[in-house]
């Protein structure tokens, strides 16, 4: 029997605290998302919209060509869902095509693409192969790459960066068995020993960890004398001594993934190979994620396009009851949530990934935001499409191809398509984390208010400056241009869409409105509503959608490039989304949050626990969280790197 695990006890303060030291704390430049939160509709942030530079243009759209021809030429999807791996030629020819560094700056070998070429990159290649897609982008949106391109040295970039624009594949390595959303328990330690830090610890869901060269690994170094100590992170080989990958995991998705479960046992690794000064470990995997997290996006509009391709070609072939099963309106309605939402996203994707190449706005808020709008809404246009296949939506491609008909794999897609609402950031995670964001104006003038640690002095002094705030903030929130039939008459053609926008400004000032009302009425109590603050977020997550979707149709009318059509689209997806939003707001007071957590008190005490009664559990055995105690490892090395 094992030694137990040391677990590494916190309070909800010292997590929260760790959290908070870890976000980055101010806004130096403008953000569209965050003036939204705040009862401000900043149109002039995102219209016109922003444009790629010619050469950006010319470089990327000759990459997506040779992409798009390896993909329709080498990519197996059929095989790697059926063997549960990528074949090793098809790793080593998304090498010799330069795909390992679409992101990485060409004086390093690399393609040089901006976000919004390399987000069209992966929607491409995810289409193919959502794993093939997930190992792309775990390898640059958060492995090795993007840290040292923020932070690292020169010499840390002369020296890893031409080996992962060509050779090597990265992996990210923060969560542990017993550790998820929650760092401020992170165990996995790295003690300073002369110029080296030894790593003892394990990691879980190492996405790309068992075919990985690379390794960035996020460790609590001690306080001691000389050393700042706390969650840091390093660059690691993956193949020094001391490292096992000791399981390959299997998923009900995606399973081609190379996704594992690495332990390190006195690992050393030099002083050379930490990324930025100890205790700023959280702070960079935070940072890295801001717009680390459009790569996830990308391959839910890519997921989108596919949808709204199959749901096409099929309802307009087959016939029930005399007529295309498009044409009647039980199916029709999904046919138009599909293709509207996928215009949305694609304009949600594409105006914050060229927000973030130009660099002129924050856009920590609008990529979080991306992420968690694209993840819940392409898994809703899967469901549909799956739905729209009926029977033949829930059998596998296999067994499609195997009785003759076309082989679809809508099932596969779905369960594909699953985990992005968990990763990089659950939804309930991304809720808390926008929220949070959402409040920091309110939180910067009226924090220690709330604050049971500050003195009554203290208070006081808060108060003053709250006073001065709100007086100034509270009476532009009373009206608006939307309230003005003439207000962005830009967007009025033969669909109007100027009216959405006029929705958009009136709602974002009611969503201020509503979020300080929340604030007078729980004040430190506010941070325990979750079911309120998700729907807050959800709320400005449709306003975003919609002023993305209204401006990305003013831009293609422009351009003469399907104008008539993209306004119809925005059209169709604003009068939807406002459906959504009206509901929202009147979920905002009228739920059953209260009763909820009176049940959950119920369940978790046992009450009801006769309901539970009549089944059989087919679980196995085994604890519920596997043990993570330091030490050597007793299992096989399935490390498995790709030469």
């Amino acid at each position: 029997m094992s030694a137990p695990t040391t677990k590494r006890t916190v309070t909800e303060r010292e997590a929260r605290q760790v959290a908070e030291a870890a976000r980055e704390q101010g806004w130096r430049k403008p953000s569209f998302a965050k003036e939204l939160f705040l009862g401000r509709f900043r149109l002039d942030l995102i219209h016109p919209h922003p444009l790629p530079a010619d050469d950006d243009v010319q470089r990327g759209e000759e990459f997506l060509a040779k992409l798009r021809d390896f993909c329709e030429t080498k990519i197996d999807s059929a095989r790697i869902e059926r063997e549960a791996q990528i074949p090793d030629e098809v790793v080593d020819g998304l090498k010799e095509l330069g795909a390992l560094g679409m992101k990485i700056d060409t004086k390093y070998g690399g393609l040089g693409l901006t976000q919004v070429y390399y987000n069209k990159a992966l929607a491409l290649v995810g289409s193919a192969s959502p794993a093939i897609g997930a190992l792309l982008s775990a390898h640059q949106s958060i492995g090795v790459p993007q840290p040292l391109k923020l932070f690292g040295t020169q010499e840390q970039k002369d020296t890893y960066l031409p080996r992962c624009a060509r050779t090597d594949i990265s992996a990210f390595l923060l969560t542990e068995p017993d550790v998820g959303s929650d760092p401020a328990r992170l165990a996995t330690s790295a003690v300073p020993d002369g110029d080296d830090y030894v790593l003892d610890g394990v990691k879980l869901w190492t996405t790309n960890g068992v075919v990985a060269d690379l390794l960035v690994v996020m460790a609590r170094v001690p306080k001691s004398a000389g050393h700042k100590g706390g969650i840091t992170a390093f660059v690691v080989e993956a193949a020094a001594e001391g490292i096992t990958v000791e399981n390959r995991n299997a998923f009900m998705g995606l399973r081609g993934i190379e996704n594992g479960v690495t332990r390190f046992h006195r690992v050393r690794v030099p002083a050379a190979g930490r990324i930025g000064p100890e205790g700023a470990g959280l702070k960079i995997a935070l940072t890295t994620l801001n717009t680390g997290r459009l790569s996830l996006p990308a391959m839910c509009v890519g997921a989108g396009k596919w949808c709204l391709k199959i749901a096409r070609e099929w309802s307009a072939a087959r016939e029930q009851w005399g007529r295309p099963v498009a044409l009647h309106e039980a199916v029709g309605s999904k046919i138009s949530f599909i293709a509207a939402t996928t215009f949305a996203l694609e304009a949600v994707l594409d105006l914050s990934s060229q927000m973030a190449d130009e660099n002129r706005n924050d856009i920590r808020i609008e990529a979080a935001l991306a992420k968690l709008y694209g993840s819940e809404m392409a898994w809703r246009m899967a469901d549909e499409l799956v739905q729209i296949r009926g029977g033949r939506g829930f059998e596998t491609a296999a067994s499609l191809q195997a009785r003759g008909e076309r082989a679809v794999p809508a099932e596969q897609l779905l369960r594909d398509l699953r985990i992005n609402r968990i990763f990089e950031g659950s939804t309930e995670i991304m809720h808390l984390l926008i929220a949070r964001e959402a409040v920091d104006a309110h939180l910067a003038v009226a924090g220690d208010l709330i604050d049971p640690d500050k003195t009554l002095q203290d208070k006081a002094k808060a108060g003053a400056h709250a006073g001065v705030f709100y007086a100034k903030w509270l009476p532009r929130l009373v009206a608006g241009p939307g309230q003005l039939p003439s207000s962005y008459g830009e967007f009025k053609r033969e669909v109007d869409l100027s009216g959405h926008l006029r929705y958009v400004e009136r709602h974002a000032r009611k969503l201020a409105r509503s979020t300080f009302y929340a604030m007078s009425r729980w004040q430190g109590r506010m941070e325990t509503k979750q079911g309120f603050l998700g729907r807050i977020v959800d709320i400005g997550a449709e306003l975003f959608a919609m002023s993305a979707a209204c401006v990305r149709a003013e831009l293609l009318r422009s351009q003469g490039d399907h104008g008539r059509e993209a306004y119809q689209l925005a059209d169709a997806f604003c009068r939807q989304a406002r459906i959504r939003v009206d509901e929202l707001f009147g979920r905002l007071w009228a739920n059953t949050d209260d009763l909820d957590r009176k049940v959950v008190k119920g369940v978790l005490g046992g009450a009801y626990a006769w309901l539970e009664q009549g089944v059989v559990d087919p679980s196995g055995d085994g604890p519920w969280i596997a043990d993570a105690t330091p030490g050597p490892s007793a299992r096989r090395n399935v490390h498995r790197p790709i030469r």
